[in-house]
């Protein structure tokens, strides 16, 4: 009997890139006319972004920065998501923006069901916070991946493991 070929689905973000664009966007908040001498400030924690300004508009104006630095640095800008905005000490504004890792559950489940909707013969399993899929031929398998990347889950998917 032929051995089965997989693949997995991840959601992950290249942490080393994420810092890189944050510092490049610390760097531009520095040198912006519109910024200069306010209290804008960006950093990064484990899984989340805290972002704080005078104002919603500055706010928006660092995500903005951000968002383009990302986008440089291959970095999915589907793996924001940010907050609402908040009022912090001293009259200035904070959002948080978590920074999604792994697939959720339910984002899960519906994947597993597109693939199913394919009426392929594939099967997908959940392990963790990513999904294995696996088939007897590996063609099935490639029109699976092509699948998925023409649908969007509002979370960027990535392909890895392919054998």
């Amino acid at each position: 009997m032929a051995k089965d070929s997989s693949f997995d689905i991840v959601s992950e973000v290249d942490m080393q890139e994420m810092d890189n664009a944050v510092n490049q966007t610390r760097k531009e908040i520095s040198q912006r006319y519109d910024f200069k001498g306010s209290k804008a400030q960006i950093t990064l924690e484990a899984d989340s972004l805290k972002l704080t300004a005078e104002d919603e508009y500055k706010i928006n104006a660092m995500l903005d920065m951000l968002k383009g630095k990302m986008i440089k640095r291959q970095v999915p800008i589907k793996a924001l998501d940010p907050g609402k905005m908040e009022g912090a000490s001293g009259g200035t504004v904070k959002m948080t923006v978590k920074i999604q890792k792994g697939i959720s559950k339910e984002k899960a489940k519906d994947v597993i069901a597109y693939i199913k909707d394919l009426k392929l013969k594939v099967q997908a399993q959940i392990m963790d916070d990513q999904l294995r899929v696996t088939g007897a031929k590996k063609d099935d398998l490639q029109l699976v991946i092509q699948k998925l990347k023409e649908k969007d889950f509002g979370i960027d998917l990535q392909f890895i493991n392919f054998r």
